[in-house]
């Protein structure tokens, strides 16, 4: 288990220091994988999309588990092993730089930059928004990633080692390629979506614990925020980062959202405060930083503890 800490906290050090590569990432391999295998399974059918997600999960699996047999034999390696693997799964990084640079175009009244940029982080319409509406949508992707590109990589690594890294990556990814309500996605997708919600389940739940842990003084009002509202929000996961983030940052989130393909959704409000602005956006994105070093250092306590 010490190996396994040893790792987690190394990969997340390098998540911090070693941008993610431009070109070749192997994230974007499996989804170059991923759209392959869809092109030979899509049917509009639920098992056609759960043979889909079988076929694409199926090589990580056997390169985690592969992995960690190596692991089992040499502890250095098994640390550098996952460290490696921590490090290509998770984006906390990117994603509190992409919430620093949209809060740099907002407080520069860059709107059609920030528009532009808003699609690094959601996939609703911006055509139409206003700086508190951006960063809105930017500061609630922020909060939501955190549970799913950072704070469950953690926790499955922490569980089962690369192969929890790797296929709660592939998961998740095959979740934001196929798991949208639309005509082609609604019965082919069903399954990336429900598998997505459960495995993020409990670590949604401890990225709210985590989040109203590093606020600081506003620490309760983030509790009482999250247990509050976290249920007024569609997803049965976000609701839990997103209400923490509001009470956290003395803001209000939520609203009215248009999607491409003309679908809206109109969810319940979290937080008692204003509408965010570019200042609250970059408020985000240091509190993303400390949930991530927290959530690190938290799992990797757990692994330790149990070898004592």
């Amino acid at each position: 288990m010490w190996a396994r800490a040893t790792g987690l906290l190394l990969g997340t050090l390098a998540d911090a220091v070693v941008p993610d590569p431009q070109r070749h990432h192997p994230v974007a391999w499996f989804g170059s994988w991923a759209m392959w295998v869809e092109r030979r399974t899509y049917r509009d059918e639920r098992g056609a999309g759960a043979v889909h997600v079988a076929c694409c999960l199926a090589p990580l699996a056997v390169l985690g588990v592969a992995a960690e047999a190596v692991g089992r034999r040499h502890p250095l390696a098994r640390a550098g092993l996952t460290a490696l693997a921590t490090w290509v799964v998770t984006g906390g990084s990117s994603l509190a730089r992409e919430g620093e640079l949209m809060a740099a175009h907002l407080a520069e009244d860059h709107l059609e930059q920030a528009r532009d940029r808003l699609s690094h982080l959601c996939g609703r319409l911006a055509d139409e928004l206003d700086e508190p509406e951006l960063a809105r949508a930017a500061l609630e992707s922020v909060a939501e990633n955190s549970a799913d590109a950072v704070v469950a990589p953690l926790v499955w690594g922490a569980a089962l080692g690369v192969p929890g890294l790797l296929l709660h990556r592939g998961i998740n990814t095959l979740d934001a390629m196929v798991g949208h309500h639309n005509r082609r996605y609604e019965n082919f997708g069903m399954v990336a979506a429900r598998l997505d919600d459960a495995a993020c389940w409990l670590p949604a739940r401890l990225t709210g614990a985590v989040t109203c842990a590093v606020s600081g003084p506003r620490a309760g009002q983030a509790w009482r925020v999250m247990r509050r509202d976290a249920h007024d929000h569609p997803s049965p996961n976000g609701g839990w980062c997103e209400s923490a983030f509001a009470g956290a940052l003395g803001v209000q989130l939520g609203g009215h959202n248009v999607y491409p393909g003309g679908r809206v959704e109109d969810r319940g409000l979290l937080g008692d405060g204003p509408r965010p602005m570019a200042r609250d956006l970059l408020r985000a994105a240091r509190l993303a930083r400390r949930v991530q070093w927290a959530s690190a250092a938290l799992v990797a306590a757990a692994l330790i503890g149990r070898k004592l």
